[in-house]
């Protein structure tokens, strides 16, 4: 029966991987892997999470199963980051449930969406692949829209004109920050817009918070969500710890739902519980019983953040260098100083990207995305040089 399968094609990223490790070369640079990296090229634990971690080995008495919703402390201590501390439930409006990353969290609010027969999802594109992939297998019917401007800005006529074209009724799937893999942001303002048509053309919003705090500021990150939250009636929004906590493959997510009147609020959990049930059962349990102890200690949450405001700054002053390079070769960096998290494109043409590969030992997508927390200031000239060498 088997035999009935198709052969898939390998994961462009994990051969990119592959070809990375296997280059004897002491120069060559890692640009793709979607992971944070210090100065020294190191992916750390936080000290924060490690604290939590000894506390939770001490401490934890049971290993007993905690039932779809995962661990209802860690949704509950995580919302006021989301939300804002004012008010995160949104007066009643809004239930979380824990999941298995920020993945798991997206895979969740689409089967609901398919659950709940919306007839189509739009996207912006460029977007990351595993949007499209589990729209695909889920039997939901995608359309696009172009998401960056050739000024380097986001393409707000575009989704102007998606918002027109969708019925009502259709979802939009909105990167809240830290746009992957563009690092192009809607600004305040496009968010008071885009808010604005949500609600005119009764479109449903699937926000993915997967990079908050590596942006510009937990804070600052989540002014969109906060703003479409205040204001429609419905939405899913899917939030991961993966990457500000450093969480990766303890995967370690939510998902949030809003609806418009809080006694709706029980059905719409029970579907998620149940679909939930039946993709994976329950979360793990300790990236989130981590992430809970770090925010139930003021001390904790206070070394966090500034472990997160470290990354970030690192990532700006990466960002600032290479802007500074301007026009290098055939292309400008200048945009990528004003973009955000850890993604960029460059607009490489293929044989380009495999000459930074075969000739400089740089590799990173296909696409041209590169993974700014690769560069550190040992290699970031060298990268600028190589840049220029075949693009010139």
């Amino acid at each position: 029966m088997l035999t009935n399968l198709q052969q898939q094609p390998a994961d462009a990223l994990l051969a990119l991987i592959k070809l990375h490790n296997a280059d004897p070369r002491a120069t060559k640079i890692d640009l793709g892997v979607g992971v944070y990296r210090t100065g020294q090229g190191d992916t750390p634990v936080f000290g924060a999470i490690k604290a939590a971690e000894r506390k939770l080995v001490e401490t934890q008495d049971s290993k007993a199963y905690l039932g779809p919703e995962g661990d209802m402390g860690f949704v509950s201590a995580l919302a006021p980051y989301v939300f804002g501390k004012d008010n995160p439930t949104q007066d009643g409006r809004i239930e979380g449930m824990q999941t298995p990353g920020g993945t798991g969290s997206l895979r969740l609010a689409l089967a609901m969406v398919k659950a709940a027969k919306v007839k189509r999802v739009w996207m912006g594109t460029p977007s990351w692949p595993n949007h499209a992939q589990i729209c695909a297998d889920l039997g939901l019917e995608m359309k696009t829209f172009n998401h960056a401007a050739a000024d380097g800005t986001a393409d707000m006529a575009a989704l102007r004109s998606a918002m027109a074209e969708a019925d009502e009724g259709d979802a939009f799937l909105l990167h809240g920050c830290c746009h992957n893999p563009t690092g192009i942001d809607y600004t305040n303002a496009d968010w008071d817009e885009i808010t604005d048509l949500l609600l005119a053309n009764k479109l449903l919003p699937v926000l993915d918070l997967a990079y908050q705090g590596l942006g510009s500021g937990m804070e600052e990150d989540a002014y969109g969500i906060r703003r479409v939250v205040r204001a429609v009636p419905e939405a899913l929004i899917a939030q991961s710890c993966d990457k500000n906590f450093g969480l990766y493959r303890d995967r370690t997510g939510a998902l949030y739902m809003l609806v418009a009147e809080k006694d709706q609020l029980p059905m719409v959990v029970s579907n998620a519980h149940a679909l939930a049930r039946a993709n994976w059962s329950q979360p793990p349990d300790h990236g989130a019983a981590a992430v809970r102890l770090v925010l139930e200690d003021a001390d904790l949450t206070a070394q966090w953040l500034d472990e997160l405001d470290t990354m970030r700054e690192r990532m700006r002053q990466v960002r600032a260098r290479l802007a500074a390079a301007g026009k290098t070769g055939g292309v400008d960096l200048t945009p990528l100083g004003s973009q955000h998290g850890l993604f960029s494109i460059i607009p490489f043409t293929p044989d380009q990207v495999q000459a930074m590969r075969s000739q400089h030992g740089i590799y990173f997508a296909g696409s041209g995305r590169i993974n700014v927390a690769g560069l550190t200031m040992a290699n970031i000239d060298q990268f600028i040089a190589a840049v220029a060498d075949v693009t010139g």
